[in-house]
């Protein structure tokens, strides 16, 4: 959930967020920034364990927003381990092997979850496995941007900026603006104005880091940061959506004003898996793009 969703509202019309509650989310999120940027900027090995802590956390969340009954009888709970373990796995590997590797155990960890998920007669064994690849490969394809051996801090630096910078943006124009929703059966807190405000921070967002690089012309680099905004917001409307179908409101209470971290990093779950599909394909750097 990104801080777009602060303001709630119902209809067509956004309402006014209580200061409280954004003083809250936005404490909340300040707090948490030092964590990544010092983990991406000092790399290994803290940004192999934080991803490793991060990716445990989301898969807990996970399993327990699959388990719609709160469920605490123990094949819930020995559910919700092996499900840890599933994305835990890859993640190990892609930062002590090969993320090709990585993603083929996230793979065989998925059919694991949804064979002892319909073992343990869960309701959905289908989405608690999509739930170990919607985790697991983000992380495998964060660890690998990392090991570039050309740009690989600066491009996460980039794309924790351009996420940020959507989310501040989003909520901004949300906030100030409000008008049509975005998606009203799945979020009822975004709007269109929100998504052209995550977009234009995002665009400058990408604009300032091509200055600060010596990218020139910054024009390909603008472009795929706003064009990333719009991923992000779908990441942010996907998770929605999984939250709606259970019946919750937040996947969970780590952080306070933001609910899990799922709730705080699902756009960065959609932008990652994206960012390194088209390093990729394009061979090379994003970053270097022209």
């Amino acid at each position: 959930m990104s801080i777009a969703d602060a303001s709630g509202g119902t209809g067509r019309q956004l309402t006014r967020a209580r200061p409280g509650q954004l003083r809250q989310r936005v404490v909340s999120a300040l707090a948490l920034l030092p964590i990544p940027i010092a983990a991406v900027w000092f790399g290994w090995p803290w940004l192999q364990l934080v991803t490793a802590a991060a990716a445990a956390v989301m898969a807990w969340e996970w399993g327990r927003l699959c388990d719609r009954a709160g469920s605490t009888a123990v094949t819930a709970v020995l559910v919700r381990i092996v499900l840890v373990g599933a994305v835990i796995a890859p993640v190990a590997t892609a930062a002590l092997a090969n993320a090709g590797l990585a993603v083929a155990i996230s793979l065989l960890g998925a059919g694991v979850v949804y064979g002892m998920a319909c073992g343990a007669a869960e309701r959905e064994p289908l989405w608690a496995a999509l739930g170990t690849l919607w985790v697991a490969l983000p992380c495998v394809a964060f660890l690998w941007l990392a090991g570039e051996k050309v740009g690989g801090r600066a491009t996460l630096l980039w794309v924790l900026a351009a996420v940020w910078a959507t989310d501040i943006g989003a909520y901004a124009f949300g906030y100030i603006f409000g008008g049509p929703l975005l998606a009203p059966r799945w979020s009822p807190g975004k709007t269109w104005a929100g998504l052209a405000g995550g977009m234009l921070c995002a665009a400058l967002t990408g604009t300032a880091t091509a200055r600060i690089l010596g990218i020139s012309p910054a024009v390909s680099l603008t472009l795929l940061s706003a064009g990333l905004a719009v991923v992000e917001q779908f990441g942010d409307l996907a998770e929605s959506m999984a939250k709606r179908r259970f019946g919750v409101k937040d996947s969970g209470g780590l952080i306070p004003g933001h609910g899990g971290l799922l709730d705080r990093l699902d756009g960065l779950l959609a932008v990652v898996p994206t960012v390194a599909l088209l390093t990729w394909i394009g061979g090379r750097n994003v970053l270097t793009w022209r």
